[in-house]
């Protein structure tokens, strides 16, 4: 006969595994290894949305009445026309529609000018630098999210702090000495496979209340790795199963994503980091047409998660912050494109954020090498979110002490 305890230990010789897909078993990982964040004050959510490659600043808040950015991209310049205004010299591109919505709702704040400096146009090494918020001739051993997951100072054994969302690489900045942040792909992949699901789960969960009934190094390790994740899994896959958008995403991979993170606020998982990825802004060549169409995917899926969160009820606990490793150069190249360059606008939103315009924006006539000068540390951004939303103490975090901006309500 096959008993609860006897399924359990032919699983744990490794006939099961909680896994994504064919993926290891990196939540149960997490469960063991994480001192997670949870619920401390209003337990508020940030999602980070990585544009990786190089977002085009300049065609994305588009200084449309300066004689110097015509000039300089006499084929790439966008006319009033071509724009959606913010005031009388300032847009944002058609494409952007979304976020035009956001900002006249009152919950985007377009921080421009952010940068670093001394920059670097290496997609790695800048990416790195944004990620750790370290030089490379510093010891990089983890990430400015990693460092914030580890200082939250909360119980082991909660659901996962931070949660990568994606088939990307995880992200540097997720990483950290003693926190392990999950990564998944879907809802739909997030399985437990070659048993029986529920015969596990209930045999993990009957052990687990055994309470050290026996000296079993078994029974030791659902302890303290297992339950957790066994009983987050099963929330996850309620909410795969009951939640209910309360308005169309879009159908693109970004859409997909929001909709899944909506989905795991929804399912009442104790994450306050949401980690995803929007790649192809690398833009050397043709670029007018694969901009337009990744700042409408940005745009709208953002659109999509802050009104379903509103909906929800969950409006007041989220924000999302959008960056990029570098902007692009402020003359186009000959290929119809931009090359890598440096400053470039950041992206919050949410119902508490101070929307608008934060800083001013660039000068293209006062450059530095034919880029634009920074004139907003994007660590100043981090302090920012850390303090006034996450209400951590930022300087520990992004290794030394930055002002703040007003970013938040």
């Amino acid at each position: 006969m096959t008993t609860r305890r006897n399924f359990l230990r032919r699983a744990g010789t490794g006939t099961a595994l909680l896994s994504l897909g064919s993926m290891p078993p990196q939540f149960l990982q997490a469960a063991a290894d994480q001192a997670v964040a949870g619920k401390t004050g209003e337990d508020r959510i940030l999602v980070v949305i990585e544009m990786a490659g190089g977002n085009d600043g300049l065609n994305t808040v588009v200084p449309f009445a300066d004689d110097a950015y015509r000039k300089a991209r006499p084929g790439l310049a966008l006319s009033e026309a071509d724009v959606i205004r913010i005031d009388d010299s300032l847009g944002l591109h058609s494409s952007l529609r979304g976020f035009a919505d956001l900002l006249n709702d009152g919950s985007l704040a377009i921080v421009q000018g952010v940068g670093y400096d001394n920059p670097n146009r290496s997609h790695f090494e800048s990416m790195d630098i944004w990620h750790t918020c370290q030089r490379k001739d510093e010891t990089r051993v983890d990430g400015w999210l990693g460092r914030f997951l580890e200082s939250s100072g909360l119980p082991d054994g909660s659901d996962p702090g931070g949660l990568h969302l994606g088939a990307d690489k995880q992200p540097f900045a997720l990483m950290s000495r003693s926190v392990r942040v999950p990564s998944i792909r879907s809802l739909e992949q997030f399985r437990l496979n070659g048993v029986d699901r529920e015969q596990f789960r209930a045999a993990v969960q009957e052990l687990t209340a055994a309470r050290g009934a026996e000296d079993n190094d078994l029974l030791g390790f659902v302890q303290s790795s297992t339950s957790s994740a066994i009983m987050a899994s099963k929330r996850i896959e309620a909410t795969g199963r009951k939640h209910r958008p309360s308005g169309e995403y879009p159908a693109t991979g970004l859409g997909e994503k929001l909709k899944t993170v909506a989905g795991l606020i929804m399912s009442g998982l104790g994450t306050r980091i949401f980690y995803v990825q929007i790649d192809g802004f690398d833009t050397h060549a043709q670029q007018p047409n694969a901009h337009a169409g990744l700042l409408r995917q940005l745009g709208d899926a953002v659109r999509s998660f802050i009104s379903d969160m509103a909906v929800q009820g969950q409006g007041d606990r989220v924000a999302v912050m959008c960056f990029s490793e570098f902007g692009r150069r402020v003359a186009e190249n000959a290929s119809e494109g931009t090359d890598h360059g440096t400053a470039g606008p950041m992206f919050v939103v949410g119902s508490k954020v101070r929307a608008g315009l934060i800083g001013a924006h660039p000068s293209l006539t006062d450059l530095q090498d034919g880029d634009l000068k920074h004139h907003t540390d994007f660590r100043q951004v981090y302090t920012s979110v850390l303090g006034q939303w996450l209400g951590c103490d930022p300087q520990p975090v992004v290794r030394q002490a930055f002002n703040s901006l007003p970013l938040f309500a």
